[in-house]
């Protein structure tokens, strides 16, 4: 199975942002493990650009995406339709427990359009998104 995973804006940052919120581990080092020890061919594409991860998942050939959209989760009408318009799942993704977080945090537009959502288990999520797939 080929799979893409999308991070949005400021999620080239952890590592260094927030850890008491997102831990202290870089994604690109996580990565390299959950590739290591997954039997499926991870890609991965990160953008803090809302058109450019528009453009990657209307370009994605894969056979399902792991997108953590960040901020524009709760933003994105540009990005929810993009998810509505597009025949590849969508499992939406986020590091921390958004509605344990600020109000405006707990609202996300994209959930209904996506076959599932994971908020809540750290960087493990991806994993978790990764087994989704396999149901």
């Amino acid at each position: 199975m080929n799979l893409l995973v999308v991070n949005g804006p400021n999620l080239n940052l952890l590592g260094t942002r927030e850890t008491q919120i997102y831990g202290n581990v870089t994604f690109e080092a996580y990565f390299e493990t959950l590739k290591a020890n997954s039997k499926h061919h991870l890609s991965y594409f990160q953008s803090n650009i809302e058109g450019a991860l528009i453009d990657c998942l209307q370009q994605a050939s894969v056979d399902g995406i792991i997108l953590n959209a960040g901020g524009y989760s709760h933003t994105s009408v540009a990005l929810r339709d993009c998810i509505a318009a597009i025949s590849i799942p969508v499992v939406e993704l986020h590091i921390s427990n958004i509605a344990g977080r600020e109000p405006f945090r707990h609202v996300s537009l994209l959930s209904p359009v996506c076959k599932g959502c994971i908020f809540g288990f750290g960087l493990e999520g991806y994993r978790l998104a990764i087994q989704a797939f396999e149901l």
